[in-house]
């Protein structure tokens, strides 16, 4: 069994403008460390756009036309105030969730153990029919739904360490028994939401705020007295990781002071509840991480974690 890691060219051709934090040089630094010989084993794949039938899993068809309509065809254009768009920005967020449903697919499958997706923009941020935080689709949720409508997988699970809580994400699982979501994040902190009392309708949702200022014993308290529990007794059959690396104490949109050993460690620990519950089958994708040198190295550890586990 091997690792999957797709990506696309067209996830580079996303231009949010000068000076933007989420910018393509991000996927780029990623790209050029996976190009060293130890990550020779991983198994490349250029995914497909995902469909229109994807995409509404998880939001409306009319509203998501009115996003690709929205994509202006040269210069920029806003969603809102953060979330830049130019004329590769549609392509890209299709491409982005068209690498979670064929990573879905790989592992359900059984073709690969488990995959990474390195996509842009992201997506956690994005509600049902609100595009917002450098987020167009939610890929991430549309991945969990595909999981559940194609491979009749009952419960599935994201646990989201990106230093913002995924609303999205959030606001997506809420009303859904078999869809389980949880989260580490900065709070207060943009976008605002992510309290302890957000519970879902089900008690399937389980966020853990983080003061600033937190650091490498707060996040694995966090992750090992409430998230790896509240997993534990969901018993998910297909485990999602929205892998923020923006909690890193050089990156400079938040203040959490983890490191790449954390990253690292947080991916075992995922991984060991994958096994127990879900075979293993483990999808990942690219959130957040905007400090360069930062990102290169927390990826490298999370994915070196998932290649390790497909062995």
């Amino acid at each position: 069994m091997t690792t999957r890691f797709y990506t696309h060219e067209a996830c580079l051709a996303h231009d949010t403008g000068p000076y933007h934090p989420e910018r393509a040089s991000r996927l780029q630094t990623i790209l050029n460390t996976f190009d060293g010989e130890e990550f020779a084993a991983l198994e490349r794949r250029v995914p497909q756009p995902a469909t229109p039938g994807h995409i509404a899993l998880m939001h409306p068809a009319p509203w998501v036309e009115a996003v690709l309509n929205a994509i202006p065809q040269t210069g920029h254009g806003h969603l809102d105030a953060d979330t830049v768009v130019s004329s590769g920005s549609g392509e890209a967020a299709l491409v982005a969730a068209g690498a979670l449903v064929e990573a879905v697919d790989a592992v359900a499958n059984g073709e690969a153990r488990n995959a990474f997706c390195a996509v842009r923009p992201p997506g956690h941020h994005a509600e049902q029919t609100r595009a917002m935080g450098f987020c167009l689709f939610n890929s991430v949720a549309v991945g969990a739904a595909h999981a559940r409508a194609a491979h009749g997988l009952e419960r599935v699970a994201v646990v989201d360490f990106d230093v913002h809580h995924g609303n999205g994400t959030q606001a997506m699982f809420w009303d859904e028994e078999g869809m389980f979501y949880a989260s580490t994040h900065q709070y207060p902190h943009y976008p605002g939401t992510g309290s302890e009392d957000e519970t879902g309708r089900w008690n399937n949702i389980v966020n853990v705020p983080l003061r600033p200022g937190s650091g490498s014993a707060d996040f694995r308290a966090a992750i090992d007295d409430r998230v790896v529990p509240a997993l534990d007794a969901f018993r998910p059959e297909m485990l999602f990781m929205s892998a923020g690396f923006d909690a890193h104490e050089r990156d400079p949109l938040a203040s959490i002071n983890l490191v790449e050993d954390d990253f690292a460690w947080v991916t075992e620990r995922l991984l060991d509840v994958a096994r127990l519950h879900a075979g293993g089958r483990v999808v990942s994708v690219l959130e957040g991480g905007y400090d360069l040198d930062a990102l290169a190295a927390s990826s490298a550890r999370h994915v070196g974690k998932l290649m390790e586990a497909a062995e």
